[in-house]
């Protein structure tokens, strides 16, 4: 009998409209009068900050705006944020957009009041303490950042993904509001859409997971493959957008007290050398290491198969398998996502490099089969070959 801990101190709001209400949330939290802001500037143009600003300012609340962040956030980029965080006097930390923004806003929220880089807490050098308290507003159905200790920040002088993971990163707030996701582009719904089921997947199966996971992970997937093909065809479908946020929910209640696994790492490699986005990166490689795993453990595989509705329970456990595969190939093929061998900049002179980055990702030993270096690679040629 395995033991295991499952925890999440995150106050969740789920709702049509829900971020009216957040002034009146944060009155209740009691953290403070002096906010930082941390979006993206699309989300800004998307008019989505500024009604959230001006009712919070309404409130009473003092607010600064970091927005000088990227897709695939930079250490750099929460360094500068951290030194606003500080010089605004900021209390608390409100993170409205996609991952980047919530773990931007989770890194400004660590450095901010205690200094030093994003480096020195992934590698150990610091401790994680005194962080201020983090509101995420998520405005893509996708990272499940909102819920999670967890928060994924490129080094930019040597492309690594570094993950900070701590329970001290875990949101006190988290506001989702399926309306601040109609304005999402059918390209970005497809990709945060695919990067919430791979959360779900490898939370479900990795070698760290939990039978609280697993559930979370079950209704995740469920919820998520019919629905995401609806949102891309039709973004101002309300009932399925609804669904996708709380898919993406559940998905990262999931992994966020497990893990993610080898889907995630050569995704995040992609991302930390071509700034590949990083649900199209999870999608070229899903197919891929589903085939891997499966070859080790085909009832897990074709239960997958059977949760997703990709195979009946009539069907054996190759049968399942297969349909798993074959399912999941067709079912990104209709999002549109591209092939890895159509991504700008991709190239098989940098597969070295990214099997050791990925070998260094610290959720490589999470994989329900154990992947070596070469294991890798070939998962990269037969990715490439497609």
């Amino acid at each position: 009998m395995n033991s295991y801990r499952y925890h999440c101190a995150t106050q969740i709001e789920m709702g049509l409209g829900k971020t009216k209400e957040l002034p009146a949330l944060l009155e209740a939290l009691s953290i403070g009068t002096s906010l930082l802001l941390v979006s993206d500037p699309g989300v800004i143009r998307a008019g989505l900050v500024e009604p959230i600003q001006t009712a919070l300012e309404k409130a009473g609340y003092r607010v600064a705006v970091f927005d000088a962040l990227k897709q695939n956030p930079r250490d750099m980029d929460c360094l500068a944020g951290a030194e606003l965080f500080r010089e605004s006097g900021a209390e608390a930390v409100v993170a409205i957009g996609g991952g980047s923004a919530m773990d931007t806003g989770k890194t400004i929220a660590l450095c901010g009041p205690n200094g030093g880089t994003p480096a020195d807490y992934a590698d150990g050098q610091r401790v994680y303490e005194k962080v201020a308290p983090i509101i995420c507003v998520p405005t893509t159905a996708g990272t499940g950042s909102e819920v999670t200790r967890s928060a994924v920040i490129t080094e930019e002088s040597t492309h690594r993904k570094m993950t900070l993971k701590h329970a001290a990163l875990r949101p006190v707030l988290a506001v989702l509001d399926p309306a601040l996701t109609f304005s999402v582009p059918a390209s970005v719904t497809a990709a945060t859409g695919v990067d919430a089921l791979v959360h779900a997947i490898e939370g479900y199966t990795c070698k760290v997971t939990n039978p609280i996971s697993q559930a979370l992970g079950a209704r995740a997937m469920q919820t998520i493959v019919p629905a995401l093909p609806l949102v891309f065809q039709d973004g101002s479908n309300a009932e399925e957008r609804y669904a996708m946020m709380e898919g993406s929910l559940l998905a990262g209640l999931c992994f966020g007290s497990a893990d993610v696994a080898a889907v995630h790492c050569l995704a995040e490699a992609l991302g930390g050398l071509y700034d590949t986005p990083h649900g199209v990166a999870n999608a070229v490689f899903l197919p891929h290491v589903l085939r891997f795993n499966a070859e080790e453990n085909k009832p897990m595989h074709a239960g997958l198969a059977r949760i997703m509705g990709f195979a009946q329970d009539q069907d054996d456990e190759q049968t399942a398998v297969d349909k798993l595969i074959t399912g999941i190939e067709e079912w990104t093929k209709g999002l549109q996502i591209p092939s890895l061998r159509e991504l700008p900049g991709v190239c098989e002179a940098d597969f070295p490099r990214i099997v050791e980055l990925s070998m260094l990702n610290g959720s490589t030993p999470s994989n329900v089969r154990t992947v070596t270096s070469d294991d890798y690679m070939t998962i990269l040629q037969n990715a490439y070959k497609q």
